[in-house]
């Protein structure tokens, strides 16, 4: 099952040439999440040939860089056709100026958009499968970042056992098996789920912060996660700067995911005084974690592994 990133935009406050405002766009086998929505996000979205299917928009505040691609965005959605509803998640309070924002122009979505408000703690979107919850960050406004989280699946079926050691008949009986279920043979024996099926396999946990000083809630929600996309705007040389905009330095996000103990780091919103080189952002989150760190680069295209697939 596919579980796809794509970096559509990792520039700070400033765009560059290289680096667009901040967007990511998250493939999970076909259901299209799109986190944050600067300016050109659409475009980018051709450029990296990621589509314009999105089931909803997740943002994490009302920063410029953050959402001014959305009346955009929008709009190249009802040119070219769209009649499905979609859903934009944002922080509590700051649902009317999403909605004014939708109306730039004079201009009136062709299709339904629902907005939704959420405080930190909320799920903003729940299926069978996974869950996307918002969770505190600390910016210069009313702001969260959001943890996609899957849910575990069934165990490895042991079809060796099932077929020689206890001689299930294979058929129906082993579906049933793997999905929880008992099964009863013609010779009357009961056979249990847990007889030929081991512990359940943790699911995928990815983690947006959005701009955000190092807080403890990304530690708890990010604990042991498949991918933290973190605010790494500075380097340490401009820690104070840091500071004082609310942001956090490579260092700073290397130090959270190693507390979180995640597997990869994606280093993003990546200040345009760095234009030139932000290896130093890179190499100072290193030398935190002893995780995969990446610095986060417009286009990008990562895959989400199973643990138990790595």
């Amino acid at each position: 099952m596919s579980l796809r990133v794509t970096f559509l935009g990792t520039s700070g406050a400033v765009p560059t040439t290289d680096r667009a405002p901040s967007a990511i766009y998250l493939n999970r086998e076909g259901d299209g999440l799109l986190f944050d929505c600067g300016e050109g996000t659409q475009r980018q979205m051709m450029r990296f040939n990621t589509g314009f299917d999105t089931t909803a928009v997740f943002i994490t505040h009302l920063h410029g860089d953050h959402i001014l691609g959305i009346p955009g965005f929008v709009q190249s959605l009802s040119f070219n056709g769209r009649e499905k509803p979609m859903t934009i998640y944002t922080p509590q309070g700051t649902g009317g100026q999403i909605k004014t924002l939708l109306t730039v122009g004079d201009y009136e979505p062709a299709f339904p958009i629902e907005i939704i408000e959420l405080s930190a703690g909320d799920i903003a979107r729940e299926t069978d499968e996974y869950v996307i919850r918002a969770f505190q960050t600390h910016h210069r406004t009313n702001s969260v970042g959001y943890a996609l989280v899957e849910g575990d699946r069934p165990g490895r079926f042991d079809r060796q056992k099932a077929e020689e050691e206890l001689e299930i008949p294979p058929g129906p009986a082993y579906g049933q098996l793997h999905a929880g279920e008992s099964v009863e043979l013609d010779d009357g024996r009961v056979i249990e789920p847990d007889e030929v099926v081991g512990e359940p396999r943790p699911g995928r946990k990815v983690i947006y912060t959005g701009d955000t000083r190092p807080v403890d809630a990304t530690v708890e929600i990010a604990a042991d996660a498949d991918l933290l996309i973190h605010d790494a705007t500075f380097a340490a040389d401009n820690a104070e700067r840091a500071r004082k905009t609310a942001h956090s330095t490579g260092s700073e996000a290397g130090n959270i995911a190693a507390r979180a103990d995640v597997k990869r780091l994606a280093l993003t919103h990546i200040s345009s005084r760095y234009g030139a080189d932000a290896s130093p952002i890179k190499r100072q989150a290193e030398a935190e974690c002893s995780g995969e760190v990446m610095l986060a680069t417009d286009g990008q295209t990562i895959e989400i592994p199973f643990a138990d697939e790595t």
